[in-house]
């Protein structure tokens, strides 16, 4: 096995398939990435076996084969090497690597014992525009929960239905639903499917976030294939709670809120919030503003004033001040968000309109 690539090529694959490395494992052949050469082309390809991530970059093959070799120390040396022609050499079982006055040799792991690369029927699919479903799935995926018992809770639940893409994410204390108009007119009927998020993540951010993005899928398998890039995860199984029951179809009041003076000020009182997260929001429609305060567990008082636009009623609730921030996080780009109350003791709702239209529902807590 001989070929030649380009250092900045190999680094950028190696970075794309990274993701696909065993973090931490008992089997040494999960912390390699397999290489194929042949007919002008590198193959890599890494899996932990509940995902797998294949990537092809052109490269000069004089010498068919394959080889593994441990995946990080292959993207560190290469990081550390100058832009220029980086030149690998198999020999028995150990890789020889030259790039300019560098030489490196490394052992490799036997091919033989890496997995295969899944294999797959997709029963349906949909193709995308890559970088709008990334700001999506930003938005939405940190929302889903962490809890284990309930896996169907640890994905971003997408349909796509009518020239209409949707996301929704929960973890049972909050509700993230973004949607967004998008050609679909090669799609057939509806697709849905919950797909794991952190997966949903890696791989928009593995496939680059350009052009567009293939989604399928199996009985057991998620599937994403954008350029030279195929990620394949596990399907989480189960139905996804019925969220639009959750959604208020009144609105008693509303408060449009700037959300640089809303970010400002909440970052303040949040310094005294942090052994208590409550956060109370006193809004008063009279004066047309909207009051944050907070005691800390040793009495320490915070208290910040925001002018706002109110529709509705005057009243007094409180949030969790890190939910807040999440959704401030996800509409760090937008000057104004609107607050919706159907009553002071029941969820809060903000939204946002715009291309891609936004709506994060939280809990209130007890003050």
């Amino acid at each position: 096995m001989r070929f030649t690539v380009s250092q900045s090529a190999l680094s950028e694959a190696l970075a794309t398939v990274m993701k696909g490395v065993a973090g931490s494992s008992t089997l040494p052949i999960l912390s390699g990435v397999l290489v194929r050469a042949f007919d002008g082309v590198l193959e890599f390809q890494t899996s932990n076996y509940t995902i797998a991530i294949r990537h092809r970059i052109a490269a000069r093959v004089e010498q068919e084969g394959s080889m593994v070799v441990p995946c990080k120390m292959l993207s560190n040396i290469t990081k550390t090497l100058p832009d220029a022609p980086v030149s690998f050499e198999m020999e028995e079982r150990q890789v020889s690597i030259k790039c300019e006055k560098s030489s490196f040799r490394l052992n490799t792991l036997d091919v033989g014992d890496f997995p295969e690369f899944p294999t797959y029927a997709l029963e349906c699919t949909v193709e995308l525009p890559a970088n709008i479903l990334s700001d999506m799935v930003s938005r939405v995926w940190r929302v889903t929960s962490t809890d284990k018992n309930r896996p169907v809770l640890n994905g971003v639940y997408m349909t796509v239905e009518n020239n209409t893409v949707r996301l929704v994410a929960t973890d049972s204390y909050r509700l993230a639903v973004c949607d967004t108009q998008v050609e679909t007119s090669s799609l057939e009927g509806a697709f849905e499917l919950n797909v794991p998020a952190d997966a949903f993540n890696d791989a928009l951010s593995s496939t680059g976030g350009q052009g567009t993005i293939m989604i399928g899928s199996t009985d057991t398998q998620v599937v994403f294939e954008a350029g030279n890039t195929t990620y394949v995860s596990r399907r989480i199984e189960g139905v996804y709670p019925n969220y639009k029951a959750l959604l208020p179809q009144t609105c008693a009041t509303t408060v449009r809120i700037d959300v640089a003076s809303f970010n400002a000020a909440l970052k303040r009182v949040a310094v005294i919030a942090q052994n208590n997260s409550a956060v109370k929001f006193e809004i008063d429609a009279d004066c047309g503003t909207l009051a944050l305060s907070a005691i800390s567990s040793d009495q320490d008082v915070a208290r910040e004033t925001v002018d706002v636009d109110i529709e509705g009623e005057s009243g007094v609730i409180a949030f969790n001040y890190h939910y807040i921030f999440g959704c401030l996080n996800a509409l760090a780009r937008e000057k104004e968000i609107a607050l919706e109350l159907q009553s002071y003791n029941q969820a809060g709702v903000f939204k946002s309109y715009d291309k891609i239209n936004y709506l994060y529902l939280v809990m209130p807590v007890r003050i």
